[in-house]
């Protein structure tokens, strides 16, 4: 089950980048929202594939779409993961003033946490920033690929997330698994932290 935190304003923008996650949270918001989708296109020899896709469930359900494309090329030396991010949200921010909704759920939680645990300090993902917002975020992952399954929502799939040279990749299909076997209750702790953290003033 899809659950919701916070609350979500009736008018938003929704990142869009044709995963399942940003599917499902798009198909269900469009539902009883008014929506805007933005996508990026990085520029990568999978990237037109997944503008068609979201193109065409726009097209089919009559959402206005905004795309954006990468013109950039990336610097000697820089993280790939953090360029591409800072180059999607500089997107984002420039599109629209609209509250933009990220598809960031529980799984993701769990790995910053793990991702951030190693490098010292646990971090959590805000359920606000800015103009963004992060409703799914004690909703889990497979509970996307459910929603996605049961609708006939269409998505495609990132090669990319198989490459184990970017470290959250590693995280999430490494050592996730073992983190879960050693503490099954892991998504729970994660969760409550989440929650606690929602509330605070």
């Amino acid at each position: 089950m899809i659950h919701i935190t916070g609350k979500i304003p009736r008018k938003v923008a929704v990142a869009v980048s044709g995963g399942i996650d940003s599917m499902a949270s798009l198909d269900l918001l469009r539902r009883a929202h008014d929506v805007v989708v933005l996508h990026y296109n990085h520029g990568t020899p999978y990237a037109p594939k997944a503008e068609a896709l979201v193109r065409a469930y726009c097209a089919e359900h009559n959402l206005d779409l905004i795309v954006g494309k990468c013109e950039e090329e990336m610097p000697a030396g820089v993280s790939a993961e953090a360029w591409w991010r800072d180059r999607r949200y500089d997107f984002f921010t420039e599109a629209t003033d609209l509250p933009i909704v990220t598809a960031h759920h529980l799984d993701d939680q769990v790995e910053n946490y793990l991702f951030t645990a190693l490098n010292g300090k646990t971090y959590l993902i805000p359920h606000k920033r800015d103009q963004f917002i992060r409703p799914f975020i004690t909703t889990e992952k497979r509970d996307f690929t459910m929603w996605c399954i049961r609708k006939d929502v269409p998505t495609v799939n990132d090669p990319s997330n198989g490459d184990y040279r970017y470290r959250r990749n590693y995280i999430r299909n490494v050592l996730m698994p073992h983190a879960l076997h050693i503490n099954p209750g892991l998504k729970k702790v994660v969760k409550k932290l989440v929650l606690e953290s929602t509330e605070s003033p």
